[in-house]
């Protein structure tokens, strides 16, 4: 997998979002990992193929 790091500073509030998020997973993602879920998700429901 080529990756390549991306550092941002998000709203408390979002973050908020994403650890419930987090949450309700069965495997407890990290930060980082409901993060990309969420993108490919969003990705996945405009159609957008993306490579992982």
């Amino acid at each position: 997998m080529d990756t390549e790091a991306v550092n941002l500073r998000l709203a408390r509030g979002m973050i908020e979002v994403i650890d419930n998020q987090r949450r309700e997973q069965d495997d407890l993602p990290t930060r980082p990992a409901m993060i990309r879920r969420m993108l490919k998700q969003w990705c996945q429901d405009r159609g957008i193929e993306v490579d992982e």
